[in-house]
């Protein structure tokens, strides 16, 4: 048994066949569309605002922190020399310095300080932990609690303490939180030098960190 033809089989070769004008109109439409995406693309190159760092991959990119870190070495007094505006340290308007105590269990005790515009000091105080990460024994990546034990619970009572940057003999450190909202620059003295600063922003700005922000601390 033959089967049937389709109907489309059944029709006439004029049938089938789209006519010539509807050909130059459709091969004119394309042409439009395609020149209309060209110019809408470059338009869009042309004016597209350069991302930190010239390059908006850097910010996909994870960040990676500096393995291993001795805390024995990296514990004492450390002098903030910039940052990225943060609530916490909106009324500070005058030197800020971290003191961290290494105890006996492996954590670290934390006190911040800062000068207020008023002159006054204020001062928090928490508790740090090293935050295991696999293949990097020791990495300086930490978790960092000012809440009361009783609170450590909460889900935001932990915040990011990543160690991106830090010279062998432990006296300029860059730490940052891998979402790139925060960033320090520490330093073992009181006031470092203009181009070692300058250096540390520069590797920020190679991460994706929008340093143009920072804020330099005062002394």
């Amino acid at each position: 048994m033959h089967n049937a033809p389709s109907p489309a089989a059944m029709r006439s070769p004029a049938q089938a066949a789209p006519s010539a004008g509807t050909l130059a109109a459709a091969f004119a439409l394309g042409g439009a569309l395609t020149l209309l995406t060209i110019h809408r693309t470059r338009a869009l190159r042309a004016g597209a605002p350069a991302g930190p760092a010239d390059g908006a991959p850097l910010m996909r990119a994870p960040l990676q922190v500096v393995a291993p870190v001795d805390l024995r070495r990296y514990a004492g007094l450390w002098h903030e020399q910039a940052r990225l505006p943060n609530r916490f340290e909106k009324s500070c308007g005058g030197p800020v310095s971290a003191l961290y105590t290494l105890l006996p269990d492996g954590n670290m005790r934390v006190r911040n300080r800062c000068v207020r515009d008023d002159g006054r000091i204020s001062e928090a105080r928490g508790i740090a932990q090293a935050v295991r990460v696999a293949g990097l024994p020791g990495a300086g990546r930490l978790k960092v609690r000012f809440l009361p034990t009783w609170l450590s619970w909460l889900p935001n009572a932990w915040g990011d303490y990543w160690i991106l940057k830090l010279d062998r003999d432990y006296q300029v450190a860059l730490v940052g939180t891998p979402d790139r909202q925060y960033l320090w620059v520490l330093s073992r003295s009181q006031q470092l030098d203009e181009a070692t600063i300058s250096t540390e922003l520069e590797y920020a700005r190679t991460l994706g960190f929008d340093v143009d922000r920072m804020v330099r601390s005062e002394h």
